[in-house]
């Protein structure tokens, strides 16, 4: 199996649920924990095998440019796609796989208002075997609320902070074929042309991940983001430290 080499980085968002974290700068730029969001899908992307990434952007595309640069100190060979007027997210991808060689087979396409440690060879062998020309990638559905169970008499009987359900969400995650660059649109969303296109020819694909997965939207999503990360950094250093007697 040829290793993925090819990513895309849909990064145009304005972010407007996410003032004022947003009045500087694009929506993937929010800070966490000292870096803007998309560098942890940039060092996630490099990590696993990524050297060559075309970042989509236009609003406020300077300040991405600034940070990035050519993506040396990333690992990567990092290019960028400057949208002058909104193409949507389907335009976005079809222009980024325009400018890729020809010779690529396979690239991964995600948006930039994400956090995950998904594992790229898994979901490239589920392609692989499935043989379809877009495999999307979801993942389990969260309650935002938490739950309440009940007898059918009206007993409560406990309480579930915020279970998963039973569905399944995209996670905004695409492992494409380049051969579906004339099917997606030169200006629009993909998923509300070429996908169903393609599910209807059998030819789209889902595979499941139970993942860390997570997108930020507003200004709670972000907060809360953020205390998943502190919590799971805190919980490493401490797990990692000997209070044992004998070590003073």
């Amino acid at each position: 199996m040829e290793p993925l080499k090819h990513a895309v980085i849909i990064a145009g968002g304005r972010g407007e649920r996410l003032r004022p974290y947003t009045e500087d700068r694009p929506k993937p730029m929010v800070p966490l924990m000292g870096s803007p969001l998309i560098s942890y899908s940039v060092k996630w992307l490099t990590a696993q095998g990524v050297t060559n990434i075309t970042i989509c952007c236009g609003h406020m595309h300077q300040v991405i440019v600034d940070y990035f640069g050519d993506g040396a100190k990333f690992g990567a060979k990092i290019n960028y796609l400057i949208e002058e007027k909104p193409l949507g997210r389907g335009g976005a991808i079809r222009a980024a796989l325009e400018s890729i060689p020809r010779t690529v087979k396979n690239v991964l396409a995600m948006n930039g208002d994400i956090m995950t440690n998904l594992n790229l060879s898994d979901l490239q062998e589920f392609h692989r075997q499935q043989k379809g020309m877009v495999t999307l990638t979801s993942v389990p559905l969260v309650s935002p609320y938490g739950i309440v169970d009940m007898t059918d008499d009206g007993d409560v009987k406990g309480f579930r902070e915020k279970p998963q359900l039973p569905f399944w969400i995209n996670a905004g995650i695409y492992l494409m074929d380049t051969s579906v660059l004339p099917l997606l649109p030169a200006m629009g969303d993909h998923e509300e042309s070429t996908f169903p296109q393609l599910a209807a020819q059998g030819k789209l694909k889902c595979y499941r991940s139970t993942a860390f997965w997570r997108a930020v939207d507003t200004v709670k999503d972000l907060t809360e983001l953020r205390n998943e990360c502190e919590q799971l950094f805190f919980g490493t250093m401490f797990n990692r430290l000997d209070f044992s007697p004998n070590r003073f």
